[in-house]
């Protein structure tokens, strides 16, 4: 199986790729508040469709350049 995960596009501006945004909420370990986190995907998109602002669902995938492992 391979992960899916939910995120907004931060940047559009590399061609065939994408910057995502994942939030993501967890307990902070000494103090116990929750705190909001990211996770920040290079995505790649063949088509070039998403713009900066879109939500999108993400696949992992096998590494397709030194930094995108996402498409």
């Amino acid at each position: 199986m391979k992960k899916r995960l939910t995120g907004i596009v931060t940047s559009d501006k590399m061609n065939k790729s994408l910057r995502v945004e994942v939030a993501r909420l967890y307990r902070h370990a000494q103090y116990g508040k929750i705190v909001r986190g990211r996770t920040v995907c290079h995505v790649h998109d063949e088509e070039n469709a998403a713009k900066v602002g879109d939500t999108v669902e993400i696949i992992e995938s096998r590494p397709i350049s030194k930094t995108k492992s996402w498409v």
